[in-house]
């Protein structure tokens, strides 16, 4: 398989995965709480960068250093997911209270302070209202940027 392919492969794995999340959105009302948004936004940086890097089919290289950034996206967008997991399997006693939405948290709040409460999770993260194989949303997302990290190493380590 070609570099571009491959990166081209991973955009259309971001591009199916957000529009799915878009869907169940918009047609099943699943309302997405902060962390998801955060995780959509992981999304989106991997989608721009596996479509550059489709683009400029770089060589080894810039696969690396394409792979390396999109390693990293990853990394951050599961650390976020397995804080949205983790807060799901808390016992019901232990849920932190839900709190504001993130627009008004980033209008209203210094961005640190905001980044801190969002990060610190909310009663509406914990909620786990779709399921799909006994997974949720969130364990779905952890699982799809563990696989799309380990994916962005295989394509810059992979070439010969």
């Amino acid at each position: 398989m070609t570099t571009r392919l491959a990166y081209g492969l991973g955009f259309l794995a971001c591009a199916g995965l957000l529009a799915f999340a878009y869907y169940l959105q918009y047609f099943q009302n699943q309302e997405p709480c902060p962390l998801c948004m955060l995780q959509r936004v992981a999304f989106i940086d991997m989608m721009v960068v596996f479509g550059v890097a489709a683009l400029h089919n770089p060589k080894r290289r810039g696969a690396i250093v394409y792979s390396a950034l999109l390693f990293v996206m990853s990394a951050m967008g599961a650390a976020i997911a397995a804080r949205q997991v983790w807060l799901q399997h808390l016992p019901p006693d232990k849920v932190p209270a839900c709190g504001p939405g993130l627009e008004y948290m980033l209008e209203r709040f210094p961005l640190g302070d905001a980044l801190q409460k969002i990060f610190a999770g909310s009663g509406e993260c914990a909620e786990a209202s779709w399921r799909l194989l006994g997974f949720s949303i969130a364990e779905w997302s952890l699982l799809w940027l563990i696989a799309l990290g380990i994916y962005a190493v295989v394509i810059a380590y992979g070439r010969k």
